[in-house]
């Protein structure tokens, strides 16, 4: 088990009164428990606080008048995985997916995975179908695609990705998903807090259902997988933004943060490594 401290500060200057949707927060789950939270809004505005049953995605509303906006979050996060020998998890056909699931073997905004199909079809069609496969995906997005910031921009979709062979990790995850869906693989977009991502930012990466579980994968390896602190999941990172904004603003920062917090009784702490083993955190 490792604890961290993780979180954010950011910071507007709002020119018209407008509304801010921010998912921020770590989930709390079984493997990733939060022990302690702070949220602090100035100037102080009221919130409204929601919680999606199904993927533990966590969002506040603000309404906030003209005025410069400064929003600080923290928390201490214990986190624990689910680990797996990658050549015991096998796929699961679509006949035999929970109900819930089915959604995510389908197309979205940014997960055009109709369109590669053929692409998906011809690079991975003939590999054995299980973990295995999904890390195929990873490799070649990783040996295609040249990570460089600032190549893409919020309309940047996986179609483009595989067309232009360029992306940031927001790219690397929308293809990973498309690709999976593709191949009859639910996929899902991951945003998070990632250690050792420099410089600091939100990291994007996904989860793909096999056997009984959502498994972690992070094509851009910039991070350690045991170092990933799951913010949000959904079809793209639409669904995820940490910052939904409805107005006239402009950000002026944007800080992030996570520390490993060394043992109480030692004074030492294991640090995320890279690991052959398949990671679940939900």
């Amino acid at each position: 088990m490792m604890k961290f401290e993780v979180g954010c500060q950011l910071a507007y200057s709002i020119y018209e009164p407008s509304t801010f949707i921010f998912n921020i927060g770590v989930v709390d789950n079984a493997y990733q428990q939060l022990k302690q939270e702070k949220l602090e809004i100035y100037p102080r505005l009221e919130l409204d606080r929601y919680q999606d049953p199904l993927s533990g995605n966590r969002y506040f509303r603000l309404n906030a008048p003209k005025c410069k906006l400064h929003v600080s979050y923290q928390a201490i996060v214990e986190l624990e995985h689910f680990s797996k020998d990658p050549d015991l998890i096998q796929e699961v056909s679509p006949a035999d997916l929970p109900l819930e699931i089915l959604p995510l073997l389908l197309p979205s905004r940014y997960c055009q995975s109709d369109k590669l199909i053929n692409l998906a079809i011809s690079e991975f069609g003939d590999l054995y179908a299980g973990y295995s496969k999904v890390t195929a995906i990873c490799n070649w997005i990783y040996e295609k695609v040249a990570y460089l910031s600032g190549s893409s921009n919020p309309h940047t979709s996986a179609f483009d990705t595989a067309t232009e062979r360029v992306g940031v990790c927001r790219d690397f995850a929308h293809l990973g998903v498309a690709f999976c869906r593709s191949l009859n693989i639910p996929a899902r977009f991951v945003n998070s807090y990632a250690y050792g991502l420099n410089p600091p930012d939100f990291h994007a990466c996904f989860e793909a259902y096999l056997d009984d579980r959502w498994y972690l994968f992070d094509a851009t390896r910039l991070v350690p997988q045991t170092g990933i602190i799951r913010i949000g999941t959904g079809r793209d990172a639409a669904d995820v933004a940490f910052a939904t904004i409805f107005g006239s603003v402009d950000m002026d920062k944007m800080n992030l943060f996570m520390n490993l917090i060394p043992d109480a009784n030692t004074g030492t702490a294991n640090k995320p490594t890279s690991t052959t083993e398949a990671i679940a955190i939900s």
